[in-house]
């Protein structure tokens, strides 16, 4: 992988985390337009979500400090019950991502066909989300965070969008659109680390196909990219939540989504 490949790829992967326009879809696309693949790919994947992790920990840093400051009071209060809801949501995408990730991945595979359809899925998702009736909800309940949390198992498929799975399960769900965006960015950060540490020791014990060769200097590259893009997502992600325009991430997700069905058919 050259350097300029792992920064249009960085680049690419900070600004879909967090976009509801699917990470894991655009990188199998920008990959296999580079004709990246084998443990490369894996490799360059796992530095590429850690950073955006260190993204949102910078840019949502005043609601992880209110977090880490409420349970060192070691009692009940409402950082503490927002943790509680963060585990619940991670029930899903825990038991998805240790017993059925591999299973899920060997019977859809992640090529083209199957991400430009789950392409369509988002968009179809964000289009509801977009005309559902509001009620915003003041707090986001046990129940809710559950169901956000099956929403996020199911983004495994490559092409269904993270953040706009659960985004959009939320809001239909008559959650407030800001505290919703927080939530689903904080949520996110236990799994993406749980699938760097599966990766890495799929990497470390050979399961891997192929010897990865990709130079320090292009994980750098990649790494710093996707940190820096990744940044500037996150905070407008959450503007943009707030103002309730995700429809036009649904025309994006059904054009790129249609485009890439289209071309896998030629």
């Amino acid at each position: 992988m050259e350097w300029f490949e792992a920064l249009i790829l960085g680049l690419l992967q900070g600004l879909t985390e967090y976009l509801p326009v699917s990470s894991s879809g655009h990188l199998a696309i920008g990959s296999a337009l580079f004709g990246i693949q084998g443990e490369d790919n894996l490799t360059f994947t796992i530095a590429v979500h850690v950073a955006t992790v260190l993204s949102t920990l910078v840019v949502l840093w005043k609601e992880i400090e209110w977090i880490f400051r409420g349970l060192f009071k070691f009692e009940m209060n409402a950082a503490t019950k927002y943790v509680i809801n963060i585990l619940v949501s991670m029930i899903p995408i825990g038991i998805v991502g240790v017993f059925f990730k591999d299973y899920v991945e060997e019977i859809f595979g992640s090529g083209l066909l199957i991400v430009g359809c789950m392409l369509l899925l988002t968009a179809l998702l964000l289009t509801f989300s977009y005309y559902a009736k509001p009620r915003a909800k003041e707090n986001i309940s046990l129940k809710d965070a559950f169901i956000i949390g099956l929403a996020q198992a199911c983004a495994v498929m490559p092409g269904l969008s993270r953040s706009g799975s659960t985004i959009a399960t939320g809001l239909l769900l008559g959650n407030k659109k800001e505290k919703l965006a927080r939530f689903s960015f904080l949520m996110v950060i236990p799994p993406i680390l749980g699938e760097a540490l599966l990766d890495g020791m799929k990497i470390m014990k050979g399961a891997a196909a192929g010897i990865s060769d990709i130079s320090v200097w292009s994980l750098l590259v990649g790494f710093l990219a996707a940190f820096l893009s990744g940044c500037v997502a996150c905070q407008w992600m959450i503007n943009v939540v707030k103002k309730g325009k995700l429809i036009y991430f649904a025309i994006y997700c059904a054009i790129a989504g249609a485009v890439t069905i289209a071309c896998t058919c030629i």
